[in-house]
C-alpha cells in the first residue's frame, strides 16, 4: 500500500455542502489517507487552522476554494517559520479559480486532490504589499477592480467568471481612469490608468490574462497598464491591434511604487486594499506548493 503525506484541507465554508468532495475523501481515508478537514467562517480561521495544522505534524495544508481562499492560506503560510513551513496544495472550488487555472491544476476534483497530496512541492514567489498583506496571484487597480468587487454574488454563482464581463459591460459608460504614478526597477510611467496588473500569476476576473508573461518563479512581477481617457475608445483600439497599441503599457520589476494622489483600490486576490501609497515586493521562494510538473507558470 501506498504511504501518503498527512493533509489538512481548509474548505471554504461556501464549499462545505460539496457533496463529491465529502465521498472523495471518505475514499481516501478507506485507503489509508490521513486527511484532516476544517470549514472557515470568517477572516482569520485558515491562520488559525493553519496553526492547528503545525501541532498535528501535517505535511500539506490544501486550499479547498477560490483565488480569495489561496490567497488567505498562502499568506499565513509565509508567516511560519521558513524551516517549518508547510506545502500548499491546492483544489479549485471557486467561482473563477485564475491561479488554479493558469498553474494547470486538474479540473476533475479527484485528480487536484491526488496532486494536492502527493504532488512534488515547488519553491514559487508570493507578493507583499506594503509590507502588511500579500497576494499570490495578482493585483489588479482601476476598472477591474471595480468590476470584481461590484459584481453581484448571485450573479457569479449563476455565470462563473463569465458574472465579471457583463457586469463590466453594464457599467463602461460609468468608469473613469485612476490617475497614478508607478516607479520600478528602471520603470516609471505617470498618468491616467484604466486597468493596472501587477501579476505573479497572469490571469484575473475570470480569464484575462492581464500578465500573459508572468512566471511564479523568476523573482519578478509583471506589471500591464491600460491607458487612456476614456474606456471605450481605448478599449477599441487595444482589442483591434494590441500588438501596436498605444493604451498598453508592460513592464517587469522585483517591486512596484505606486502613487495614486486621489487615493486607489487593489483587488489582491479578492481582497480590497485602498489607499494613496502601494508598495509591492516579491518575496522569492516564500512557499512550497505542489503543482503539476508541466506547470506553464515555471521557468
Amino acid at each position: 500500500m501506498a504511504i501518503y503525506p498527512d493533509s489538512l484541507l481548509i474548505l471554504n465554508g461556501k464549499s462545505a455542502g460539496n457533496d463529491p468532495l465529502r465521498q472523495a475523501i471518505a475514499d481516501l481515508r478507506d485507503e489509508g489517507v490521513v486527511i484532516h478537514v476544517r470549514v472557515t467562517w470568517e477572516k482569520g480561521d485558515a491562520a488559525r487552522y493553519i496553526e492547528e495544522a503545525c501541532q498535528l505534524g501535517v505535511e500539506t495544508v490544501i486550499s479547498g476554494g477560490g483565488d480569495g481562499t489561496i490567497n488567505e492560506i498562502a499568506t499565513a503560510l509565509t508567516r511560519l517559520n521558513l524551516a517549518h513551513r508547510l506545502a500548499l496544495g491546492i483544489l479549485p472550488l471557486g467561482t473563477a479559480n485564475d491561479f488554479a487555472t493558469s498553474v494547470g491544476i486538474p479540473e476533475s476534483l479527484d485528480k487536484a486532490l491526488q496532486l494536492a497530496i502527493v504532488g512534488k512541492p515547488t519553491p514559487i514567489d508570493i507578493a507583499q504589499v506594503n509590507d502588511e498583506t500579500c497576494f499570490i496571484n495578482m493585483a489588479t487597480g482601476g476598472f477591474g477592480t471595480r468590476i470584481t468587487s461590484e459584481t453581484p454574488e448571485k450573479l457569479k454563482a449563476a455565470l462563473g467568471g463569465v458574472s465579471y464581463l457583463i457586469h463590466g459591460l453594464m457599467r463602461m459608460d460609468t468608469l473613469k481612469p485612476d490617475r497614478c504614478e508607478i516607479n520600478g526597477d528602471n520603470f516609471h510611467w505617470q498618468g491616467d490608468a484604466l486597468v493596472i496588473g501587477i501579476g505573479n500569476g497572469r490571469q484575473a476576473g475570470g480569464g484575462q490574462q492581464l500578465c500573459p508573461d508572468a512566471l511564479i518563479n523568476d523573482g519578478l512581477l509583471q506589471l500591464r497598464i491600460f491607458t487612456g481617457d476614456e474606456l471605450l475608445p481605448a478599449l477599441f483600439t487595444t482589442l483591434t491591434n494590441p500588438e501596436e497599441s498605444p493604451n498598453i503599457i508592460d513592464g517587469q520589476s522585483a517591486w512596484f511604487e505606486i502613487k495614486a494622489p486621489h487615493g486607489m483600490t487593489f483587488n489582491l486576490d479578492g481582497e480590497p486594499l485602498s489607499g494613496d501609497h502601494f508598495r509591492i515586493a516579491v518575496m522569492p521562494g516564500a512557499l512550497q506548493c505542489r503543482l503539476p510538473p508541466d506547470c506553464a507558470l515555471l521557468r
